[in-house]
């Protein structure tokens, strides 16, 4: 539903010149327009990016060699009557259209920071389950919930902070 641009490149050559001669009054002309309506129809086929990273729905930007091969075969089955064959096609230029790509470009940036930030908290709550099991195991220190919940507390903020930790050395007594 949103606006893109996009263009093609196409090669094509005159096989049956009778039929190019007689079934169109200028088949360049007819070549722009059948390419152009096929790739129309193509771009409203298919979504611009896949719905989600591990979709392996078809998209005309992650899956341009199927996107091409379609397209091919669109714009011959469009030129074939023409005595026309289509030897390659494929999209040279896929943006979305300015109006919009300023707020597409900061949804992929947050798409993509979320990705991150999802990885960062996984691993994180690994290595934080990690330490507490050491901590027991070994019988370095037995921790209350209380003082297990502000331990998870403070390492979680350690390792999922975009800057480094600022150490706070406390010289009295924890009570």
């Amino acid at each position: 539903g949103n606006p893109i641009e996009i263009a093609t490149i196409v090669v094509w050559s005159v096989t049956d010149s009778a039929e190019a001669m007689f079934e169109v009054d200028d088949y360049e002309s007819y070549v722009t327009i059948q390419s152009e309506s096929a790739l129309r129809n193509l771009a409203s086929s298919y979504s611009y990016d896949p719905q989600n990273e591990d979709s392996s729905d078809i998209a005309l930007r992650s899956h341009p060699q199927q996107i091409s091969e379609k397209l091919k075969e669109e714009i011959q089955e469009r030129l074939g009557k023409a005595g026309l064959t289509v030897h390659e096609s494929k999209i040279s230029h896929l943006a979305y259209a300015q109006e919009i790509a300023s707020a597409m470009l900061q949804r992929q940036q947050a798409t993509a920071i979320i990705a991150a930030r999802s990885k960062i908290v996984e691993g994180a709550v690994g290595m934080v389950e990690m330490a507490l099991e050491r901590l027991e195991s070994k019988g370095v220190v037995e921790l209350d919930e209380e003082r297990k919940a502000m331990m998870v507390s403070n390492l979680l903020v350690v390792l999922c902070g975009d800057k480094n930790a600022q150490p706070i050395v406390n010289s009295g007594s924890l009570y």
